[in-house]
């Protein structure tokens, strides 16, 4: 298979060819048995919540959510013809939105089959939209060295084990030149919009979750802690940092939303891979 640029992908294989070859020892989930903690838990905790799973994320993050996508698929500049990566795809809202922009073909990937399964209902719906979808992890992408033009993902480093790892991966499909873009929650950094931040993601969002249901309240307690702990593991300029040792330049971070929404982008150096 190749890219719309000519671009060679592993070889001359169908998407359903690759997701045979994915390791075999999988829970009645999909989940991989020797996934790490982390990972299980991201897995677990977004599981069977897929129905409202696209109203529900835009209101836990006060809708904006929208915005936030919007921008960071505005970043990439995509051009027509041109072949896009869209990593932790979830119900397939980016890759929508990427095809939406351009006129160019889209692979989208998640570890959750019923996100992935939400997503196939979402394109089912669009004859032509060009959209291929796969169970495959971050870390560990079926692609060979440069296969895409533009990569995208969202909400995803803070649930992989190695985030300066995942960069180089995530880095590594992406050819030369090409452009890179992701869309995270973020701590707001003035004190009045953090204080008004943690009132919401304290109270707010385990409240909010609890008019659904219980997975959703546990959904909300989640989020708070999950998004202080990883900028505190993994502070803003250290991702950035990540970014750069992948062999990316011109790194933007541009914070939305009082600070609240994070949206990156980035341009591989056409000199070499780069791996840090």
């Amino acid at each position: 298979m190749l890219s719309s640029v000519g671009l060679p992908l592993a070889r001359a294989v169908s998407l359903s060819e690759i997701a045979e070859s994915q390791s075999p020892h999988l829970l009645a989930t999909g989940i991989p048995v020797e996934s790490s903690p982390r990972k299980l838990e991201a897995l677990e905790l977004f599981d069977g919540l897929e129905r409202r799973y696209d109203a529900l994320s835009a209101a836990f993050s006060f809708w904006q959510d929208p915005r936030w996508r919007s921008a960071m698929v505005g970043a990439l500049g995509l051009r027509g013809g041109e072949r896009v990566l869209d990593v932790a795809t979830g119900t397939g809202l980016v890759a929508a939105e990427l095809r939406a922009r351009a006129d160019c073909s889209i692979v989208a990937v998640d570890q959750s089959p019923a996100m992935l399964a939400a997503a196939r209902a979402r394109f089912a719906a669009q004859p032509g939209a060009q959209v291929e979808l796969l169970q495959a992890e971050a870390e560990r992408l079926p692609f060979a060295d440069e296969s895409f033009d533009a990569v995208s993902f969202t909400y995803l480093l803070r649930y992989v084990d190695d985030p300066r790892a995942t960069m180089r991966e995530l880095a590594r499909v992406l050819r030369p030149g090409g452009t890179i873009g992701s869309v995270e929650f973020g701590v707001p950094p003035f004190a009045p919009a953090r204080g008004a931040w943690r009132l919401f993601t304290e109270i707010g969002l385990p409240l909010l979750g609890r008019l659904f249901s219980p997975e959703w309240e546990h959904v909300g307690r989640f989020l708070g802690p999950s998004i202080r702990g990883f900028y505190e593991r993994h502070p803003e300029a250290r991702i950035a940092g990540y970014w750069r040792e992948a062999g990316l330049e011109g790194v933007a971070v541009r914070r939305m939303s009082f600070g609240a929404g994070v949206v990156m982008s980035a341009r591989k150096r056409r000199s070499a891979a780069g791996d840090g």
